[in-house]
């Protein structure tokens, strides 16, 4: 009977609850919303700022919902063109291993399907570059019992016309070992010649089988034609296999006055008219009006146009920070941006051919090797040995092979630091493969000399600059274990000292520490440097990133960062910063506790007093705030 009964009230229960819920469609509820999953609510797609504890409010916040993202899809390995060449043989004369411990390491991270997308052109340059090399490097060694011994075909500070080449009409200055920020080309000439035009080209290096090398800068000049009836100009563009021509620019310019500078300088000067019918005999003209004015056809105007046939110029072609300027006659004329994959460290001639009279011809500045050998405090600047099982912080600097003058001012510095020489902090450049073989060279013996420098098995690309980020975590985790890693560039000063004393008082697990930035967008405009496509990063916004001339990891990031990338669990990204802010995301999803430390002593530009990390600065201003330090005890910028 009670089963019977039991059986009963149960039917009847679930009778009630099922016209109770019938009614829920049409009669509004009362009381506090019922408590729901955010996760679900947002279609698996939470806010940035979503907690657990958000659920018990009683009315959810408004949050606009995001697009769905389609998932990661895991990439598989692939086999590039050259890779078997990098990681076959390395047996080089005088087997010293110190440079490429990381090496082996990055094979699986540049086999990856999803590479970025200059990875199979730098590992293919790496592979004939390296080849190259190690030929080299085994026929000096044959020759002479002792590598650093060899004869050596120093990277000279200057190369003036004596050391040009005729090739016909065309006059070459062999550079050999590339540009520099700060080298200069000064060219005296005369404009001649029937066409009425000439041209400047600098060339890039050429590895054995390409047909022809990169025009990494193609500056045409046009004269003004009889009577002024022709518009003269200036273009300036680049040349690459892969590319073809690239987008040319102009001066005169009818762009907006408004268009973008390089290094703060306008990329077409203004142009001045003169006329002898006119009554403001000097008015300045932005060079927009160009064209309203020569095109009137009147031989009694003329223009200031930099070049003139038959009258001698002097002018002066230089590498900025951010592009090339040309200076005519003492005055700023043009300016060009570095253009991807074409950067100054590239070139390795300068071209001049057309209607020019050639009389002078120097460049100056260009990047100088040490003699290794004569150098007398050499035992100071080399690498610690280190002992300890675990340091206390990795710093990884990127720099490029011909930046010699820039590491041998870092090591003469900030690597000075107690911190440093007792072993307790390491720090080692990162550096690509140079498709000049004297670079590679000389960055080998540089690299047995100091015992401070890791070799990448790829060309030293800006957009490949994330795989020596992965590069700097391999070793903070695997080969040099650290605390902390630190990333930096060449051209940074960092006061180590302050870094560590910072880090005393921060978390040791889960930090990011830096000049932080937690609110910012992708660039989409094409041509802008730091350009992201919609399918690279489909979001309106970044995570919160780190400036890169100087941030801090934990231990705990690092090794998600290594293991995420052996296991092609994370995303390759083209910014290197940013790209460690997108990682750190992801560590955080997997439930891990993050710290963002801001700090704006971190300067990403320039320097200030009172600054942990000054950016931009050249090797001279780099040995004089080290000086500064020893003699104020206190940061005091130089400039």
């Amino acid at each position: 009977m009670k089963k019977w009964s039991g059986g009963l009230m149960i039917v009847a229960l679930a009778m009630i609850l099922v016209f109770r819920y019938s009614l829920i469609g049409t009669k509004p509820p009362t009381g506090p919303p019922p408590k729901n999953s955010a996760h679900s609510f947002f279609n698996n797609h939470p806010p940035d700022d979503y907690h657990i504890e958000d659920t018990e409010l009683p009315i959810l916040p408004e949050i606009k919902v995001k697009q769905a993202t389609p998932p990661f899809k895991k990439p598989h390995l692939v086999n590039l063109e050259g890779l078997n060449e990098l990681y076959g043989s390395r047996n080089i004369s005088g087997g010293d291993s110190r440079p490429l411990l990381v090496w082996g390491y990055m094979r699986s991270i540049l086999s990856r399907s999803d590479a970025l997308p200059e990875t199979a052109q730098g590992v293919k340059e790496a592979s004939v570059a390296w080849q190259e090399f190690v030929s080299m490097i085994n026929e000096k060694a044959s020759r002479f019992s002792n590598i650093d011994k060899a004869e050596d075909e120093n990277c000279p500070f200057s190369v003036d016309k004596l050391h040009t080449t005729a090739l016909g009409d065309e006059m070459v200055l062999e550079l050999p070992c590339g540009l520099v920020e700060d080298s200069s080309i000064s060219l005296v000439g005369i404009p001649d010649g029937p066409d009425r035009n000439f041209q400047i080209q600098l060339l890039g290096s050429q590895l054995s089988g390409e047909a022809r090398a990169p025009v990494i800068l193609h500056y045409n000049v046009s004269l003004p034609g009889d009577n002024m009836t022709e518009e003269p100009f200036i273009v300036q563009n680049t040349w690459t296999k892969e590319l073809g021509w690239g987008k040319e620019e102009r001066c005169p310019s009818h762009q907006s006055t408004n268009s973008p500078k390089v290094d703060g300088l306008v990329l077409c000067n203004k142009q001045v008219f003169r006329s002898s019918s006119d009554e403001n005999l000097n008015t300045s003209h932005h060079s927009s009006d160009m064209l309203t004015n020569g095109s009137r056809g009147s031989n009694r105007e003329t223009a200031s146009f930099p070049f003139v046939e038959g009258v001698p110029f002097t002018s002066t072609l230089w590498a900025g920070i951010e592009g090339f300027h040309m200076t005519v006659n003492g005055r700023h004329e043009t300016s060009f941006a570095y253009r991807e994959k074409l950067e100054p460290w590239l070139v390795s001639k300068v071209k001049v051919a057309g209607g020019l009279n050639l009389l002078s011809a120097l460049a100056k500045g260009l990047p100088v090797s040490e003699d290794h050998d004569v150098v007398i405090d050499v035992e100071d600047l080399k690498a610690p040995s280190i002992r300890r099982k675990r340091l206390v912080m990795l710093i990884g600097v990127f720099s490029t092979g011909n930046n010699f003058e820039r590491r041998m001012a870092l090591r003469r510095s900030w690597m000075q630091y107690e911190a440093v020489r007792s072993g307790h902090v390491a720090v080692r450049f990162f550096i690509g493969l140079h498709k000049n073989k004297q670079v590679n060279y000389e960055l080998w013996r540089e690299a047995r000399a100091y015992g401070d420098i890791q070799l990448m098995p790829f060309v030293d690309y800006y957009s490949l600059i994330s795989l020596k980020t992965i590069a700097i975590c391999i070793m903070g985790v695997k080969v040099l274990p650290a605390k902390y890693i630190m990333k930096t560039d060449d051209d940074a000063f960092v006061r180590i000292d302050e870094v560590l004393a910072s880090l005393k008082t921060k978390a040791s697990d889960g930090l990011l520490y830096g000049r932080i930035s937690f609110e910012s967008s992708p660039q989409r405009e094409k041509d802008n440097k730091w350009y992201i496509s919609d399918e690279e990063w489909p979001h309106a916004l970044y995570p919160p990133w780190a400036h890169g001339p100087g941030y801090v990891i934990s231990r705990d990031i690092a090794k998600f960062i290594v293991r995420g990338h052996q296991e092609r669990d994370l995303q390759l990204f083209k910014l290197e910063d940013v790209a460690m802010g997108i990682w750190i995301e992801q560590f955080k999803k997997s439930g891990q506790e993050m710290h963002y430390i801001n700090d704006e002593r971190f300067f990403n530009a320039g320097c200030e007093s009172n600054y942990i990390l000054a950016h931009y600065q050249s090797p001279r201003l780099v040995l004089c705030l080290w000086e500064k330090l020893q003699k104020e005890q206190k940061p005091i910028c130089c400039e």
